[in-house]
């Protein structure tokens, strides 16, 4: 007599693997995903490494004649004498000159006017011009008309305010006339100014302000602290007096020139000649080089860097002769101190070329960097402008390119914001490409030493950050855009692409950028034979589609997205066909022509795109519908073995066990599902034990219909399936479990788990792999729930080492405590809990209850003897 929750179990339905759209809890999700629908990994296509450092590998798509080329000869007469100094664009304001009308005449005379002017002493001349230290500057206010107006004869001797007083030996100017020192002393007496006098050096220190306007001539008064005082005369007015001290101050900034001019000279003479000259007769290269950093620390000490210098080409002449030297080290040096000296054009291209033909060879990558001649390049991309440089960018990056192959720079570029200058570069090319509708000349060229560089800088974690800050991958995109006919510049950004799409972060970030799958498909569009780029393209999609609902929908939505994959399909398998009939026939690979294993590659990443776009419910199912999908994917099957093409055969069994997931009327899959269990027994008899699981996993799927598991029977493929429970492979395990749980379904075919001691090894599956995979343990009970329908006797069904077995077992398992004590961390732990709770619990409760209520404690009674 059964009680009345007995009944009830009696009633429930036999268990079958989910097929109604119902809201379904995470835990089901992923059990759902574990057994039907898997994303397909597989690994970034190879790119060799290149034996030589040149512009263009061997594999670029530019001929020798239409590229810069990466060998030339560099010789002194290669840079112009005189580099050109920066043009000032100041405009100079016009002079003016406004004379004001004399007030009336008068006999009465200045007493410092009349002195007369000496004639003039070249030596002297001479002397005061070159002692700039014996300058005076004096408190003066500019040049006007006297208040008084002069006579006839001294008409032409126009008085200036004071301007200088200058002192040396035994001469001092006062407003332009040459004094004696005991006549310009007695001049001044009465209006004292102090003079000091070292021994040579004299400045004029105004000891107090002058109390009174009228105390002293209007043209000798002053102010202290440099400032100039405004004059109390009648014939000044305001305009006037902001003219005059305009004038002044220019006079001074003159004066500061000159001063500094002086101070320039002195440091030449005494710092930067003696090296010169030991530069030009030294003949051993080691001193030479020790010569070179003792002038670039010379030039920097006395601010001589830079293109304002007036004696640059003077000493640019000189480095440019020991070009010719040869010397790799001498020339690093050179060219570090030419660059600081701000050559442009020629010079600048010529100096470029000399550190790319240096970089050029690994051997010199140390002396590279211990001359620190990356910041003089970075600084190059930094100041100079793009457009009237760009070949000189060309070889500047080019040397950059190969430092970046070299490990030992990566930091160091990264920490100079390496990542951020060649995006700034970018930028400005895009820009300019946008501006003026076309692409300016030698930008290619250029981008490609600026993508491959950045191909080699996003190895580190930091510039990958780096450039996600500053929005990179959108800028890279709109290059490929704007240089689709240019195949290297959009390999090396795949190349890029490749790379950062297999870190989450960026991946996330290209797919989010809604621009990039209809730029993507372009590129296969265009370049679909071009096997080293669309290997790469249909590697990103990969990428991009794995872990992204979003994305599988947004690709798929795009026009020609799938008739494009399947046309890059078509045309890499009618390759592959043609290869292996020449290798039939014995007949040599023509070097044109891709190699057998590079189109399988296509291939190999063509099905994983299609596996993962499957992983959506709306494009599965419309995959499913579609002829030419499974038909390609079945052609694979056919001609392919997986102990020749194994990963090929693989990703293509994952993708067709992602489209027979979804039973709908119109799937291919379905129409087709026997010839697909054909095609799948020579998988399942391999010794890979990868591909039988991708096959047990369709089976899986397809064993849903009967006539499937009438074709799985009559095969004894029910066989295997048992057989395969005892696999250590929890996941092999799982698979074969599912198709179990379909057969028994059926009733007539339940018998067949008695078959190979299958009941034994269902009971073995749940106490191996029970406590650390619940949702296996839960298969396993669904199938002995099936198994055990309608039975009487819980020993007859299961025999009585199993029923014991489950009667322990099942107890045990249901325990919480008991259950769940494992060491596991508690992001795990809660994932078991969640599968025990919601999966194996509920079915393990009903088996448990349905076994004890079918089992009898006492011994059978023995039969008597008649």
């Amino acid at each position: 007599m059964l009680s009345p929750n007995d009944k009830k179990l009696e009633k429930l339905d036999l268990f079958y693997r989910p097929s109604v759209a119902k809201p379904k809890t995470s835990a089901e999700i992923i059990s759902e995903a574990r057994n039907a629908l898997r994303t397909i990994r597989t690994q970034r296509p190879f790119t060799p490494r290149e034996d030589q450092r040149k512009l263009f590998g061997p594999a670029s798509s530019r001929t020798p004649e239409n590229r810069p080329p990466s060998s030339f000869s560099l010789h002194a007469s290669s840079f112009e004498p005189s580099d050109p100094r920066p043009i000032s664009r100041a405009r100079l304001s016009p002079l003016e000159l406004k004379l004001k009308a004399p007030t009336s005449p008068t006999t009465k005379k200045d007493p410092c006017l009349p002195f007369p002017k000496p004639p003039v002493d070249p030596v002297k001349i001479r002397r005061v011009s070159s002692a700039r230290a014996r300058f005076f500057r004096a408190a003066s206010q500019g040049a006007h008309l006297p208040d008084r107006t002069l006579p006839p004869t001294e008409r032409k001797k126009t008085v200036e305010s004071i301007e200088r007083v200058m002192m040396g030996t035994s001469m001092v100017k006062i407003n332009g006339t040459h004094l004696t020192e005991s006549n310009a002393i007695g001049c001044l007496k009465s209006h004292p100014l102090q003079l000091t006098y070292d021994g040579g050096f004299s400045e004029i220190r105004e000891q107090e302000m002058f109390k009174e306007a009228t105390s002293l001539p209007s043209y000798l008064r002053s102010r202290g602290s440099g400032k100039r005082s405004s004059r109390a005369s009648s014939c000044c007015n305001s305009s006037n007096l902001s003219r005059l001290e305009t004038k002044a101050v220019s006079k001074d900034d003159l004066q500061d020139k000159n001063t500094e001019t002086e101070v320039d000279d002195i440091f030449w003479n005494t710092r930067i000649v003696p090296i010169l000259h030991e530069l030009e007769k030294e003949e051993n290269i080691e001193m030479v080089c020790a010569a070179c950093t003792q002038l670039h620390h010379a030039l920097e000490e006395g601010n001589m860097l830079g293109n304002k210098f007036k004696r640059r080409n003077i000493l640019l002449k000189t480095l440019y002769k020991l070009v010719d030297v040869g010397s790799d080290p001498l020339s690093l040096k050179l060219a570090k101190i030419i660059l600081a000296l701000k050559v442009s054009r020629k010079n600048l291209l010529n100096v470029c070329k000399l550190i790319f033909k240096i970089s050029r060879s690994e051997k010199n990558d140390s002396l590279i960097q211990n001359d620190s001649i990356l910041e003089s390049l970075l600084e190059v991309l930094r100041s100079e402008d793009l457009r009237t440089n760009t070949e000189a960018f060309l070889y500047c990056m080019g040397a950059i390119k190969f430092l970046s192959g070299n490990p030992g720079f990566l930091n160091e570029m990264i920490s100079k914001d390496t990542v951020e200058i060649l995006m700034n570069l970018i930028k400005q090319i895009n820009e300019n490409t946008k501006k003026c509708g076309t692409c300016f000349p030698n930008s290619g060229h250029l981008l490609v030493q600026v993508t491959a560089t950045l191909r080699n800088l996003i190895d580190s974690p930091l510039a990958r950050r780096k450039l996600l800050s500053v929005s990179a991958l959108p800028q890279l995109c709109s290059v490929m855009g704007q240089y689709l006919g240019d195949a290297d510049v959009c390999t090396n950004i795949a190349r890029m692409f490749s790379k950062l799409t297999s870190y989450h972060d960026c991946c996330v970030a290209l797919a989010s950028y809604s621009r990039c799958y209809a730029l993507f498909l372009n590129l296969i569009n265009k370049y679909q034979k071009k096997q080293d780029l669309v290997v790469r393209i249909v590697f990103i999609l990969g990428n991009l589609t794995a872990k992204n609902n979003q994305a599988r929908e947004q690709f798929f939505k795009e026009k020609g997205s799938i008739p494009t994959l399947l046309a890059l399909f078509r045309t890499f398998c009618k390759l592959d066909v043609h290869s292996e009939r020449r290798e039939g026939e014995g007949g040599e690979q023509p070097k044109a022509q891709t190699p057998p294993a590079q189109v399988e590659d296509v291939l190999i990443k063509l099905t994983r795109v299609l596996a993962n776009l499957a992983i959506h419910p709306g494009v599965g199912q419309a995959m499913a519908a579609d002829p030419q999908v499974v038909g390609l994917l079945l052609t694979t099957l056919e001609h392919k073995s997986v102990d020749d093409c194994e990963e090929l055969v693989i990703n293509t069994t994952a993708t067709i066990n992602n489209l027979s997931y979804y039973q709908v009327k119109n799937s291919v899959i379905q129409d087709k599902r026997l010839y697909i269990a054909e095609l799948l027994l020579k998988l399942l008899v391999s010794n890979n034990m990868e591909g039988i699981l991708e096959a047990v996993r369709v089976f899986g799927n397809l064993s849903q219909d009967r006539d499937i598991c009438d074709f799985i029977v009559q095969k004894n493929i029910h066989k295997f399936m048992i057989a395969l429970l005892g696999a250590t492979h929890q996941d092999i395990c799982f698979s074969a479990c599912g198709v179990l749980l379909n057969l028994t379904v059926d009733k007539d075919k339940r018998v067949i788990l008695k078959e190979g001691g299958g009941i034994k090894k269902l009971v073995d599956c749940l106490k191996d792999f029970g406590p650390t995979d619940w949702q296996l343990a839960c298969l396993v009970c669904k199938t002995l729930w099936n198994f055990s329908e309608n039975i009487t006797n819980a020993s007859s069904c299961f025999g009585d080492e199993d029923t014991n077995t489950l009667l322990v077992l099942l107890p045990s398992f249901l325990d919480e405590e008991l259950a769940l004590d494992g060491s596991f961390d508690q992001d795990l732990k809660n994932y078991h809990k969640l599968h025990w709770e919601t999966e194996f619990k509920p079915v393990a409760q009903q088996l448990l209850n349905r076994i004890q209520s079918r089992h009898s404690f006492l011994d059978p009674l023995p039969i008597p003897a008649f």
